[in-house]
C-alpha cells in the first residue's frame, strides 16, 4: 500500500504513552488521592466489579486539566498535519471516555473520541472490535505491546515511544508509516527525580557532631554518615510523593513544570514504586543507629506527609512546618550520636529556617506578582502578601542572630568554649548572610530553594568555612597561646 493510500485512511491513536507521556489512569488516581485520602480504601471494593468500573469511579471523582497534560509534541505536530489535508482522526484509549473527551475537546482536531465505560475496558482485543465497528481498513498508532493485535490487522502501524524489540515485532506484521524515536526515560532523569542536590540540606544532621565536639570519636562520626543517608532516602521518597500529587500545579509553575514526573521524562508508575521503596531502604538502614533516631525520622516522614496532603495549603502553617522540618534533622543528628541538643541550637534553627522558608515562598509571590496571577496553584498565599511576607522573613532572620548572640554570653557555653569571645565575630558574618539572601530574593536573584542556594552560592560557602574556623579558634586557648 502507498502512503497516499494510507492517509487516505482514518487514523486510530491510542492516548495514554502515545498521545501523551503520562498515564490518565495514574493522574487521576493521584488527583483523587490528594483531594482526600480515605479515597484509597474505596480502590479495592472498586476493582472487584473490573477495571473499567474503577477507571470510571476514579474519573468521575477527578479533575484532569487537559491542557496541562504532558502531550508528546513531535506526534501531535504531525496529527495537526495530518488533520490539515484532511484525514479522518479517532483518538481511542483505554483510559475512561470522561477524560478522553476532554482531551479531544481540548485539541479540536478528533472526528471522534472512543474511551472506556462503566462495564467496558477498551484495551487490547476490546479496543479492535470497537475500531471494526466503525471500519476494516484504518491504520493505527500505538505504543505498546497490548496494541499489537489492533496493530496485526490495521493497514499500516505508526510507532510512538516504542522500544526496539516491539517496534521490530510491529514492522513484522505491519507496515509501519511512520515512527516516533523512543525517549527512554535517562539515568539522569531518575537522578533529578531524586533530587539528590537536596540532601545538601542533610548535611545538617552533622551540626550536633560538631558542637558536642565529638569529631575526634570515629563512632560517633559513623553515626552521623548513616543518619545522613537515612535522611536523603526518606527525603527522596518525600520528593516522589510530593511530586506526584502536585502535578497539575508544578505544571503550572516556571521551573517546577520541567521535573521529570511533570514533564512525563519518567513514568507515574516508576515514581509510585520507588517512594515507598526508598523509605523503606531508610528505615532500614536506620536500625543500625539507636532508636531514637528511627522515632524522629518517623516523625519527620509524618509531618511531611502531613504537609503533602493537607498543611501546605495552609497559609504561614505551611513554612512554619518547614522549618521544623529543618530543625528535626538537627535533632535527629543529635539522637544518632545520643546526645541532647541545646535550647540555642534548637531556637536558633528554628527561626533562622522559618526565614529561609518565608524566602522560598515570597520569590513565589513575587513571580506570580510579575505575572499579573492573583493567587499560588494549590497554596494559601495571595500576590498581595508579598510585603507582609518579606516583613516576617526578615524579622525572624534578625532574632535568630540575636539567638546566636544571647547563646553565646550564655553560662554553658563560656564552659564549652575556651575562648568563647571569639564566637562574636559570627554574629555579623550571619546578619550579612541573612541580608543579602533576602536582598538577592527582592532582586529576583533566587530562584530555587534558598537553602539549597545558600548551599552552593560561593559568598555563603566562604562565609560558612570561616564561621567553622571561627568555631574551631573558640575552642583554643588564646591567652595561654599567646603568653
Amino acid at each position: 500500500m502507498t502512503t497516499a493510500t494510507q492517509t487516505k485512511l482514518p487514523l486510530y491513536v491510542d492516548l495514554d504513552g502515545t498521545l501523551i507521556k503520562s498515564d490518565l489512569l495514574l493522574e487521576s488516581f493521584l488527583w483523587l488521592i490528594k483531594s482526600n485520602l480515605l479515597f484509597v480504601f474505596l480502590v479495592p471494593v472498586w476493582l472487584l466489579r473490573g477495571k473499567a468500573n474503577l477507571k470510571h469511579q476514579i474519573a468521575i471523582r477527578s479533575d484532569i486539566h487537559p491542557e496541562l497534560l504532558p502531550y508528546n509534541k513531535a506526534f501531535l505536530d504531525y496529527l495537526k498535519e495530518q488533520k490539515r489535508i484532511g484525514r479522518k482522526l479517532v483518538l481511542i484509549s483505554a483510559s475512561n471516555r470522561k477524560l478522553v473527551d476532554a482531551v479531544a475537546k481540548h485539541l479540536g482536531i478528533f472526528d471522534t473520541a472512543i474511551g472506556s465505560d462503566q462495564t467496558t475496558n477498551c484495551s487490547g482485543s476490546c479496543k479492535l472490535a470497537r475500531i471494526n465497528q466503525d471500519t476494516q481498513a484504518f491504520v493505527y498508532a500505538g505504543d505498546s505491546k497490548i496494541d499489537l493485535a489492533v496493530w496485526q490487522q490495521a493497514e499500516a502501524a505508526i510507532t510512538v515511544n516504542t522500544s526496539p524489540s516491539l517496534t521490530k515485532k510491529v514492522a513484522n506484521i505491519s507496515t509501519i508509516e511512520k515512527h516516533f524515536e523512543n525517549n527512554n526515560t535517562r539515568f539522569r532523569d531518575y537522578v533529578r527525580t531524586l533530587r539528590l542536590h537536596q540532601w545538601l540540606k542533610n548535611t545538617l544532621v552533622f551540626l550536633p557532631l560538631a558542637l558536642a565536639h565529638e569529631l575526634n570519636d570515629p563512632a560517633a562520626i559513623w553515626n552521623a554518615v548513616i543518619a545522613f543517608f537515612c535522611f536523603g532516602l526518606c527525603a527522596s521518597s518525600v520528593y516522589l510523593l510530593n511530586d506526584l500529587l502536585d502535578l497539575s500545579s508544578d505544571r503550572q509553575h516556571r521551573s517546577k513544570c520541567h521535573r521529570p514526573l511533570a514533564a512525563g521524562d519518567v513514568p507515574l508508575l516508576s515514581g509510585l514504586l520507588l517512594s515507598p521503596l526508598l523509605l523503606v531502604a531508610a528505615f532500614g538502614l536506620a536500625s543500625f543507629l539507636p532508636w531514637e533516631f528511627s522515632f524522629v525520622l518517623a516523625f519527620y516522614y509524618l509531618c511531611t506527609g502531613l504537609y503533602s496532603f493537607v498543611l501546605k495549603r495552609i497559609m504561614l502553617v505551611d513554612v512554619i512546618l518547614l522549618a521544623a522540618l529543618y530543625t528535626l534533622r538537627i535533632i535527629s543528628g543529635a539522637a544518632a550520636i545520643s546526645v541532647v541538643p541545646s535550647f540555642w541550637l534548637l531556637a536558633f534553627s528554628m527561626f533562622l529556617f522559618f526565614s529561609l522558608a518565608v524566602v522560598k515562598r515570597y520569590t513565589e509571590l513575587d513571580y506570580l506578582r510579575a505575572a499579573g496571577i492573583a493567587q499560588t496553584q494549590g497554596r494559601g498565599y495571595l500576590a498581595q502578601d508579598l510585603n507582609m511576607m518579606a516583613m516576617f522573613g526578615c524579622a525572624s532572620a534578625f532574632l535568630s542572630v540575636m539567638v546566636f548572640a544571647l547563646y553565646i554570653n550564655n553560662e554553658d557555653t563560656r564552659e564549652q568554649y575556651l575562648t568563647p569571645e571569639i564566637l562574636w565575630l559570627i554574629c555579623p558574618l550571619l546578619l550579612y548572610t541573612v541580608t543579602r539572601i533576602w536582598l538577592l530574593a527582592a532582586r529576583g536573584k533566587i530562584e530555587e530553594d534558598p537553602i539549597v542556594f545558600a548551599l552552593k552560592d560561593r559568598v555563603s560557602q566562604i562565609i560558612t568555612l570561616v564561621c567553622g574556623i571561627l568555631l574551631w579558634a573558640a575552642n583554643l586557648d588564646w591567652r595561654a597561646l599567646l603568653l
